[in-house]
């Protein structure tokens, strides 16, 4: 007997529409079988269960396709895996940077005109001395600091410090400024046996900002990649004439120098669903090492006959880009793991309060400084070791929210590694690892110059195709928005110049915070507690003008924000609300003036034509609601 070919319909979705089509399936293919559909009839009982499970299971089918987009999935551990699948490492927290002046007594030798400071005791400190804030807030220098010398790029600044009943200098006081991020050094060991393809660790913090250093007991040093093909990274060296003797005669305007380095022994890095970070390494052992595997660049288009007559699987130039074995796994030996933890707005503690000195190391070229100056001296020189930060840290913050991670993602996915267009830009600046700062607001426009050719249609200025005007912001202790130091806007600076343009010029400057408040009146419904009612909306405004929802030159629309106060429970009507412009210093505020009246038209509040941001300083003074009647 043929089969009847059945009309099956596809596209339910829910429990309705699954109890409904099996209705009507079954009376018109089982007329004669079935025909007891009342609500409480056994072969109802089926027809629902069966709707149920349906309906489960379109819910999961849906759920799990939305959840395999970024840019439709809400759970974090997907987003996490997205992002980073896109190629965008998440930064989940951030330290705060500072730059921090150390300083250091010196004697004098000679007197009179002829008194100068004794170079013998210039000191010569260790990167990586630790210090902290009155809070306890740890630091750690990135920097060396070496007094015994005077550069473009490292200045010393001299000064007297004690003079005797004859005004003869006892001592002088040397000080240099260094850059610093907050943030404490973890050390962990982890032993590995025979080696396995790409072996894992997990460190067990979740929030760790930045891996130091992975060395083995064998004496060898695995570096972090982007990703386990790339085997060649750069390095940068002090320049120095142990290092490079002909480049060490440029050493007060080229401190370091740039090296490209080979290396089979290299790791990635990734931020697991918990927010730990994983460590993995590579595929190969000791014998199978990288170099085996690359083709010569001599050999490269040489055709067939060679190709027989090698053990080369293929010499495609682009196996230059990768290798066959990832790099090295460790195998029998124990790795010693250097990272630092921490990242929070509470670490951008403010002037004057970085003054203790946790732990510090001197090099050794200090005692040969020392040849034939006093122990005794050198003691109290040592002694006289002092910090402070003439500038308020800045750049700490928390965890990226999700939806923020997400949208760095797709920009960082977009821009490929380079910066073009503006988005590109802006990606980048989010995208900065965090040992250099963070910047909570980036904004990007083009430059403007004088016009001095155009004599028949003068303008004032004309766009200046060569160069971009970039806006940034970072959050103080607080999560206010202040300009980022002159360390993070250095280090934005350096690391911009590896994605721009071969002719972009890059201007970091100043955007303008803008503090407002809010007024408002709202008549409460009659059954509700009108102070309830109120704090709703004093709740959702906050939320609403959050510092991270405001962007520089986004504007204030005043109509949404009655809009969405409207639709609160126990809100009848919102009679009026009132932006207003909050300036007074004394009170803590920028002091930015701001006609908030003329800028607003059809009820949006516009930014003004240099570059601003809209900020609550105050939320819980400076958004008022009042109740009024109806």
């Amino acid at each position: 007997m043929d089969l009847v070919k059945k009309d099956v319909k596809y596209l339910n979705k829910d429990f309705a529409q699954f109890r409904q089509n099996l209705i009507n399936f079954a009376k018109q293919y089982y007329p004669d079988s079935y025909q007891d559909f009342n609500e409480s009839s056994p072969g109802m009982m089926f027809i629902e269960m069966a709707s149920y499970v349906g309906d489960v299971l379109s819910y999961y089918s849906d759920q799990s396709f939305r959840e395999s987009l970024l840019s439709s999935a809400t759970e974090e551990a997907n987003i996490l895996q997205l992002a980073q699948m896109l190629g965008y490492r998440p930064t989940l927290n951030a330290p705060a940077v500072v730059d921090l002046d150390v300083f250091q007594l010196v004697p004098a030798i000679g007197t009179g005109d002829d008194a100068k400071p004794d170079t013998r005791y210039a000191l010569s400190i260790q990167s990586g001395m630790r210090v902290s804030s009155e809070t306890g807030v740890a630091f750690r220098t990135l920097e060396q600091v070496d007094f015994s010398q005077d550069t473009t790029t490292s200045p010393l600044d001299i000064s007297v410090y004690e003079v005797d009943t004859s005004n003869n200098v006892i001592y002088y006081l040397y000080k240099k400024t260094v850059k610093a991020v907050a943030g404490e050094v973890k050390t962990l060991t982890f032993d590995f046996q025979d080696p396995k393809p790409y072996d894992k660790i997990i460190l067990p913090d979740t929030n760790v900002l930045d891996i130091v250093s992975v060395t083995s007991d064998t004496g060898n040093k695995f570096y972090q990649v982007d990703y386990l093909a790339q085997d060649t990274i750069f390095e940068d060296i002090a320049n120095i004439p142990f290092n490079d003797p002909t480049l060490s005669n440029y050493q007060s305007t080229v401190p370091y120098i740039l090296k490209l380095r080979r290396t089979a022994r290299r790791f990635i890095s990734r931020v697991r669903d918990d927010r730990r970070i994983e460590l993995q390494f590579g595929a190969g052992v000791s014998s199978d090492a990288d170099e085996e595997l690359i083709p010569n660049p001599k050999n490269v288009g040489m055709g067939l006959e060679y190709l027989n007559r090698t053990t080369l699987n293929n010499v495609d130039p682009t196996n230059f880009l990768h290798t066959s074995t990832y790099g090295i796994a460790p195998n029998n030996e124990t790795l010693t793991v250097q990272y630092t933890v921490g990242g929070s707005v509470n670490e951008n503690v403010p002037v004057n309060s970085i003054t203790s000195i946790l732990e510090i190391n001197y090099n050794t070229e200090t005692e040969v400084n020392m040849q034939g100056g006093s122990n005794l001296d050198l003691s109290f020189v040592k002694g006289s070791v002092a910090v402070n930060n003439s500038v308020a840290a800045t750049g700490g913050k928390t965890s990226n929210n999700l939806e923020s991670i997400r949208q760095d993602a797709i920009a960082s996915f977009a821009a490929q590694n380079r910066a073009i267009t503006r988005e590109d830009y802006i990606a980048r600046c989010y995208a900065m690892p965090a040992k250099y700062g963070s910047v909570a607001k980036a904004y990007i426009i083009g430059d403007t110059q004088k016009d001095t050719a155009d004599k028949e249609y003068p303008r004032d200025t004309i766009s200046n195709p060569m160069a971009l005007n970039l806006y940034t912001l970072a959050y103080d202790a607080n999560g206010n928005f202040v300009d980022p130091n002159p360390a993070i806007r250095e280090n934005l600076r350096t690391y911009l110049s590896n994605y721009r343009m071969l002719t972009d010029a890059i201007n970091i400057k100043r955007a303008y915070v803008v503090n407002i408040g809010v007024e408002f009146e709202v008549i409460p419904k009659p059954s509700e507690n009108s102070a309830t009612v109120v704090l709703r909306c004093v709740n959702e405004l906050k939320r609403m003008l959050h510092n991270d929802r405001m962007q520089i030159n986004g504007p204030l629309n005043i109509s949404n924000m009655i809009s969405q106060l409207d639709r609160l429970e126990g809100v009848q009507s919102i009679p009026s609300l009132e932006i207003t412009n909050l300036y007074d210093t004394n009170n803590g505020y920028s002091g930015n003036v701001y006609d908030i009246n003329a800028a607003t038209k059809n009820n949006i509040v516009y930014p003004s034509l240099d570059p601003c941001i809209f900020e609550v300083k105050y939320p819980n003074a400076d958004i008022k609601g009042r109740v009024v009647k109806p």
